[in-house]
């Protein structure tokens, strides 16, 4: 029998109903507080410019010369179809995307980047450039590549849950 670590805001997690852990001591924990740091940060830095970081990895997912089917977007980023359509219609309607038909297939909308975007899109990737060279300047390649290696294994026990409940594994995949 497995059991899983779910994030909590409690003091302490039983695993196993035998091995207690104090949420200060568990993946989820380190995972989740990093993250929204990282995101309070990008947050920060796309406000400034008049948007946010929601809207920062739409546009580095839409391919700047090409444009992207809609479909293709919301799996790239984890979001439902339904975020994504309002997030669509917010980002028209700032002047950062414009959509058309795409011309293989008829049934499709393609997502472009107006300039506007393309210039929102430059800031995005240069606030996730500048923050991994800082990382890199303060983490050795030795320890980001143990990192890394921690993360795939964590990612591997994340699809096996899924897989084990039958759900369809979509990983981000970021145009940068």
């Amino acid at each position: 029998m497995h059991a899983y670590i779910i994030f909590l805001n409690l003091g302490i997690i039983k695993l196993n109903h035998s091995v207690e852990m104090k949420r200060e001591e568990t993946v989820d924990y380190h995972i989740k507080s990093v993250w929204h740091a990282i995101s309070r940060m990008y947050n920060q830095q796309a406000s400034e410019e008049g948007f946010t970081t929601a809207i920062g990895f739409v546009l580095i997912n839409i391919n700047s010369k090409e444009g992207t089917p809609a479909t293709k977007i919301a799996p790239q980023i984890g979001l439902e179809t339904r975020s994504l359509t309002r997030m669509l219609k917010t980002m028209e309607e700032k002047g950062l995307i414009f959509k058309k038909p795409d011309l293989v297939d008829k049934r499709s909308v393609r997502i472009y980047l107006t300039e506007e975007g393309k210039r929102k899109k430059a800031i995005s990737v240069n606030t996730i450039r500048e923050f991994n060279e800082q990382v890199r300047e303060v983490v050795s390649e030795e320890d980001l590549n143990g990192f890394f290696s921690v993360f795939e294994k964590i990612q591997f026990v994340i699809d096996q849950v899924q897989t084990d409940k039958g759900v369809d594994i979509n990983k981000p995949i970021f145009e940068l």
